[in-house]
């Protein structure tokens, strides 16, 4: 079964101005300090609680100049647990993150905007949640911790990719075997999934829901830790093995960024 949320990934601009935000203004962990492996030319960071444990991880790519346009096929905001008050300074690149003050750092829900409500719904119960509330044209489905919001609009329009955007929800499983029968369902009801990825610290599949929205099942391991010790994530540039040749030409291209919770420029 899915264990609930395990990543949510969405696009940012500068990336200076996405990593002072999340770490100085929401006191998130940075985590990992990486690329997006598949363009390594730009940051992906990730921002979660100080072991960076799945359910609790928001993660960006950054680079984009494009602002995005809030449409159908898209998830449009999400829901994320903040212990400390942080007053109503917004996500510099207007993503709408919507704080739960007084909770413990987890992803709490994303909300779906979508033309046509019962596709999207059936698939929603294929993964496993169950549709417990309707006000409006808002329609609530819940699986373990996480909620998915579909908000019903007929008349949105189409979306457009761009800074502030949620790039793709991902779910948790706790392993491989539990991913490949995952994979192998979807595949058997029609879903066009890709092969298993390895993105170094878990492993991934990716499918779309009916209206469009781009869904990730990842494994829960192997973790943060592989490469960096607790005490020290998210303090380097690290990149996966097939990249590493490449660590020269592939800095070369990122902006210069400071970390102030590291003191170092890097």
């Amino acid at each position: 079964m899915l264990l609930g949320l395990h990543h949510v990934t969405a696009l940012a601009g500068d990336p200076q101005a996405n990593l002072d935000y999340y770490t100085q203004v929401l006191g998130l962990r940075l985590v990992k300090r990486t690329v997006n492996f598949d363009d390594p030319g730009s940051y992906h960071f990730y921002f979660g609680d100080p072991d960076g444990r799945p359910g609790t991880l928001l993660t960006f790519f950054t680079g984009f100049h494009r602002q995005m346009r809030r449409g159908a096929g898209q998830a449009v905001s999400v829901t994320y647990g903040q212990p400390q008050p942080t007053g109503t300074n917004p996500d510099p690149d207007g993503l709408d993150l919507q704080l739960a003050e007084g909770a413990s750092p987890a992803l709490r829900s994303v909300s779906l905007c979508e033309r046509e409500l019962e596709p999207t719904g059936a698939f929603l119960e294929l993964l496993g949640f169950k549709h417990v509330s309707t006000e409006g044209n808002r329609h609530r489905f819940e699986l373990a911790a996480a909620q998915i919001e579909v908000l019903h609009e007929p008349e949105a329009e189409r979306s457009k990719l761009g800074a502030g955007a949620i790039h793709h929800i991902a779910f948790r499983v706790a392993d491989e075997a539990t991913q490949l029968d995952w994979r192998d369902r979807l595949m058997n009801a029609g879903v066009r999934v890709s092969p298993v990825k390895d993105r170094a610290y878990f492993h991934s599949i990716y499918f779309r829901e009916p209206g469009g929205v781009l869904f990730e099942i990842a494994t829960d391991g192997p973790g943060f830790l592989m490469d960096e010790p607790a005490d020290a994530l998210g303090s380097s540039l690290r990149l996966p093995p097939w990249l590493e040749l490449s660590r020269e030409s592939i800095q070369a291209r990122l902006s210069p960024i400071h970390c102030s919770e590291y003191s170092r420029t890097l």
